[in-house]
């Protein structure tokens, strides 16, 4: 197993690799590209659609590290009989048959390794299967129809639905939100393998004999789709403004809160104020902007200051310190 290990995991990092070339690439492609952030689901404050991939991006690198951080953590072996004693042959013959195999001796071990090493590397395992399944998520509510701001790649006569041609269907990124499923759950197995009778029992045998190829094989798979994802993604720049547009302001009211209260308004005073106005944009569907530049309060504290108070460019004014944090440019 120490050697089938270290064989899938040289082929998942190649993979891992790649998609994480894929997420820079867009990270920097989309750097301009301003976006609606959304917690919640719901409309929160600006910010550029590149900042998405740089985060998996992120997390793509801290899986590679983890990934061979829990390689070299499979890389041991042992031969010292049937219950760790080395009671046939000495420490010695184990340390060089594990070299000529390019395996470490285990320092210790009972008839086996101990189970945590294939806990360990499964979850590692897990957890990029996590970051396909977050970028597939993603896509998923952005092709929603009430979005539209990005989509998996569609084919030339391809079909989405054989009873309604007009659907698009998110296909592939449901199917890696729903193998990554499949993955979380083999790390319960591995887990449960740790714990064996005295020196072994067989309990674990049968199970790994599933989880650790099928793992292995699934997360090469998922990550061969979500780079396809990635690297063939529609975006629909222009319908990510008029979502950004859409509520007419009121993704600025936490900067005018603030505005606000640095110009000398009680915060909570300012906080009801711009509540009170954003309610009403919400229930009337006016226009944020509108109403608050009409109230004299609000002109008596920021003057000719509102401006800047809607401004996008103040709103995402770091967005290039936080590329150099995450590429170092």
């Amino acid at each position: 197993q120490a050697l089938q290990a270290r064989q899938a995991a040289a082929v998942i990092d190649g993979a891992l690799e790649k998609l994480a070339g894929a997420l820079r690439e867009k990270a920097f492609e989309h750097r301009r590209t301003v976006q609606v952030g959304r917690t919640h689901g719901v409309h929160a404050e600006p910010i550029v659609f590149g900042l998405k991939f740089a985060l998996w991006f992120d997390e793509a690198r801290r899986d590679l590290k983890r990934l061979r951080e829990a390689a070299d953590d499979m890389r041991v072996g042992k031969i010292s009989g049937a219950v760790g004693t080395f009671a046939h042959f000495g420490p010695e013959a184990e340390a060089r048959i594990c070299e000529r195999l390019g395996l470490r001796a285990a320092p210790i071990a009972s008839q086996v390794i101990s189970r945590d090493r294939h806990a360990h590397f499964l979850n590692v395992l897990a957890l990029i299967a996590a970051l396909c399944e977050k970028i597939a998520l993603e896509v998923r509510h952005l092709q929603r129809t009430e979005v539209r701001e990005a989509e998996e790649p569609f084919g030339e006569g391809q079909k989405g639905s054989s009873a309604m041609p007009h659907k698009r269907n998110p296909v592939t990124s449901e199917q890696i939100c729903g193998l990554a499923r499949v993955v979380r759950a083999n790390v319960q197995a591995a887990y449960e393998n740790i714990a064996l009778w005295h020196e072994r029992d067989i309990s674990h045998s049968s199970v790994e004999r599933v989880i650790m190829p099928d793992s292995c094989i699934l997360i090469d798979y998922l990550l061969a789709k979500t780079c396809w994802l990635v690297e063939g993604m529609r975006v629909n720049v222009d319908r990510m403004r008029r979502n950004l547009d859409s509520t007419r302001g009121l993704i600025f009211s936490g900067q005018l809160l603030l505005d606000l209260a640095a110009a000398g308004m009680l915060r909570e005073q300012a906080y009801k104020l711009v509540q009170s106005y954003a309610m009403k944009a919400w229930h009337e569907e006016g226009d944020f902007r509108a109403a608050v530049e009409a109230d004299p309060d609000i002109r008596s504290s920021l003057g000719g200051r509102l401006d800047e108070t809607f401004s996008l460019d103040r709103q995402l004014r770091h967005v290039d310190a936080i590329y150099a944090r995450v590429f170092g440019e």
